[in-house]
């Protein structure tokens, strides 16, 4: 079996959690489990006025395809599409990517056509069990375990209601236990609140860390997540975290589609700040081209070029393959108001416009301005900005790719950067 790269810079980031800049990035393919026919996407082959998706076998074809690439750590699946591909297909074995599966499906995902099930309040449900994820089979032997993922994603929405919240720590614990005992990891996505006004918005942030801390602390290192997945509240809630306990490694979600510079800079700035993980489903299967999206996600998440950068790239390699964009170089530059939930109602996130960093983000729950700050009353939050540079500055990796060495990145110009990159995937695609 080849080294996972995501056991690799765990140990790293454990390592040494103050100075680490490794990055982990998961594709995540698990929509089949909440949106259905629609969840792999438009086909290519639609027509004007027409809605026509990809098939499930077009889709898995496309998950082969970004696993042999090798630029992702984590690929997360559905069990039924993990047991074609990796226990059948055994597309993992000879990879240095991670499969891993959605062990469970609480109502908040559920995205169909006519629904509407993500206007009330999450309620725990799982489909999968855990021997079907590690063997395709219920009572998997021991010998049989290693078949399949070992790697889960376990997600809870906290409400603010004693009652659902109480619910839900119970199937999470029940989770756990049943993890622990069978040698399975998983990794903690945390929703923000779908119960219609529960946590002000001003004071959001701060709810959604104190729940998480809270939760953990009483969860031993054996049944702890290797990571958490979280939606990106901005810099203060970001270092607040992750100052709190640096081995508690944050990660965030992508949201909806939005802009290709909506991708990158979200990454960028979620690094910046702390957060050494992001998974990003939609971002990825709404791309012109997955694998040249994903190749550019990983150069802005390893530093080796900046986001406005990548985009300009970008867009250069889909000239070069004849393939045509959905928005103008001009329109994929701008930031869009980004829906940071699965079922695209609820918190949003606006980075900050122009090129430059800044510290000041606009935090907005649907079309109420909030300004970020925790208001809410008794509450112990730190009000003050933390700096601007964040906490971690040290030395980034050294550049080198999966294919060879690469030049340092740090010496060469924009032009220069772009120009590379265009010239790379030249030789990649021909």
């Amino acid at each position: 079996m080849v080294a996972k790269s995501l056991d690799i810079k765990l140990a790293q980031l454990h390592a040494d959690p103050h100075r680490c800049r490794a990055f982990i990035l998961a594709d995540a393919k698990d929509a089949d489990m909440a949106f259905g026919i629609g969840a792999p996407g438009r086909s290519p082959e639609n027509y004007t006025g027409e809605v026509r998706f990809r098939t499930l076998a077009e889709w898995r074809d496309i998950i082969t395809e970004i696993v042999e690439q090798g630029l992702v750590d984590i690929m997360l699946m559905s069990a039924s599409t993990n047991e074609v591909l990796t226990i059948q297909r055994r597309i993992f074995d000879q990879s240095s990517v991670t499969p891993a599966v959605r062990v469970n499906d609480t109502t908040d995902i559920y995205i169909v056509r006519g629904g509407k099930y993500a206007q009330y309040p999450s309620l725990p449900f799982r489909s999968a069990t855990l021997d079907h994820i590690q063997c395709g089979h219920l009572d998997c032997t021991a010998e049989e375990r290693h078949l399949g993922a070992n790697l889960g994603l376990y997600s809870i929405t906290f409400n603010n209601d004693p009652v659902l919240d109480r619910e839900a720590l119970q199937e999470y614990k029940a989770f756990r236990l049943e993890a622990e005992r069978k040698g399975f990891r998983h990794f903690l996505e945390v929703f923000d609140p779908n119960k219609p006004e529960a946590v002000a918005a001003s004071c959001l942030p701060q709810f959604v860390n104190d729940m998480i801390v809270r939760s953990l602390a009483g969860v031993t290192s054996a049944g702890r997540p290797l990571f958490l997945k979280i939606v990106y509240h901005g810099p203060q809630a970001m270092e607040e975290l992750v100052r709190y306990d640096p081995h508690l490694i944050v990660g965030i979600l992508g949201g909806s589609a939005g802009t290709t510079y909506d991708a990158f800079k979200l990454l960028a700035e979620a690094k910046k700040h702390g957060a050494r993980v992001a998974l990003f489903g939609r971002k990825i299967n709404n791309a012109e081209n997955q694998l040249a999206f994903i190749r550019f996600l990983r150069l802005v998440a390893d530093e080796e070029i900046s986001p406005e950068e990548a985009v300009r790239a970008y867009h250069g390699v889909l000239q070069r393959l004849g393939i045509k964009p959905h928005r103008s170089l001009a329109e994929d530059m701008q930031l869009t108001r980004n829906i940071m939930s699965y079922a695209g109602t609820g918190r949003v996130i606006s980075l900050p416009p122009g090129v430059a960093s800044t510290r000041t983000y606009a935090v907005r729950e649907q079309e109420s301005a909030g300004n970020g700050n925790c208001q809410c009353p008794n509450c112990p939050c730190q009000r003050n900005q933390l700096s601007d540079s964040g906490s971690h500055t040290d030395a980034r990796p050294n550049g080198s790719a999966a294919n060879g060495p690469e030049p340092d990145f740090r010496k060469m110009t924009p032009a220069e950067k772009v120009a590379y990159n265009l010239a790379k995937w030249r030789r990649i695609l021909g």
